[in-house]
């Protein structure tokens, strides 16, 4: 349903008695709330890639960083793992980024 359908179902019963003032204001905000979150994520999908970065379960060597990128990106994993070895063995960042992601980032359900 479209949103302009949504809110004039919402009076329609507002109008009808079925929902109080408070009730009416309510559902109003939920509705209008849940159109933004779902326009914010349309406009910005590194947003949305970020807020869907799991570990992965089956992809895993060590933690499932580079299986959980991967999957957002669609990058293979192994290609991943070979970004992180590289990092890794030029100043030891990748082993730092790596611990850092495993702690931070909570692993797919």
């Amino acid at each position: 349903m479209s949103l302009a359908a949504d809110l004039s179902r919402l009076d329609a019963l507002h109008a009808s008695g079925a929902l109080t003032d408070d009730e009416f204001a309510r559902a109003k905000a939920r509705l209008l709330e849940g159109q933004a979150a779902d326009a914010n994520a349309a406009e910005n999908p590194a947003l949305s890639a970020v807020n869907r970065f799991r570990r992965s379960r089956s992809d895993r060597w060590i933690g499932g960083i580079c299986g959980g990128l991967g999957a957002v990106t669609g990058i293979e994993s192994w290609i991943w793992r070979l970004i992180a070895t590289a990092l890794a063995l030029f100043g030891g960042t990748g082993l730092l980024l790596y611990v850092l992601l495993w702690i931070f980032v909570p692993e797919e359900p």
